[in-house]
């Protein structure tokens, strides 16, 4: 699941085909009219996006404690206690997204439901259908949600994994540290929207990060 990603953003890359007005800029031509041709759809990226929707949707973490270790003592050791910090400080900035959405639909007036279109100034059909479009910062805070939905659920489940593998506290927390920092700077970097590649940059720590953990786990020999 954590590498359809990086697998989007290949695909994004090489065909040239980007959702974000900074990302088109970012890899072809600087001018406002000309960048706009990237801006569109194509289907071999919205394949591998489906597919990544489908994992999200159907994998579930199974975590599994380190050999010898009781869980009245994994659940009170200082790693376990760092992760719970930093894995809710992400889940929080992630459930925000949700109300976030949901504020930017009611004062910009873009719904994609008829009855949401009713309850929020529409009359008749006419003006139902003028509430009912799509908005550009709607659907990039909208991006910003699901690309946490791709980034922190990973790192929550594999973070629970590598906490329960017996690392240094330390290096642990070092981890959980650089992963919520890269998070938050991510969401600023979109919503703002800073250049890039600011927010690129933020994606590839955080991956990192995931990544780094999954070979500590998978070096410890948790359940191989």
């Amino acid at each position: 699941m954590l590498l359809m990603g990086p697998l989007t953003g290949y695909f994004r890359v090489t065909r040239k085909v980007f959702v974000n007005p900074e990302d088109a800029r970012a890899h072809g031509d600087k001018d406002e009219e000309t960048s706009k041709k990237y801006l569109r759809i194509d289907p071999d990226v919205e394949r591998v996006r489906r597919c990544h929707q489908n994992d999200l949707e159907n994998i579930v973490p199974f975590p599994c404690p380190h050999q010898g270790l009781e869980m009245s003592e994994v659940f009170s050791s200082e790693v376990f206690l760092a992760y719970s910090t930093y894995s809710t400080v992400v889940l929080l900035k992630m459930l925000l997204m949700g109300p976030l959405t949901g504020y930017f639909r009611v004062t910009r007036k873009a719904f994609v439901s008829a009855e949401d279109a009713w309850a929020h100034g529409a009359t008749d059909e006419e003006s139902k259908k003028q509430l009912m479009r799509t908005d550009p910062y709607v659907e990039r805070v909208r991006r910003c949600h699901r690309n946490d939905l791709e980034n922190i659920v990973p790192f929550v489940g594999i973070g629970l994994l590598y906490a329960l593998s017996g690392p240094d506290l330390s290096t642990a927390v070092m981890h959980f540290r650089i992963f919520a920092a890269s998070r938050i700077f991510h969401s600023i970097a979109y919503l703002v929207p800073l250049p890039q590649p600011s927010r690129g940059l933020s994606w590839i720590v955080g991956m990192g990060v995931t990544f780094s953990m999954v070979y500590r786990v998978l070096k410890a020999g948790v359940h191989l």
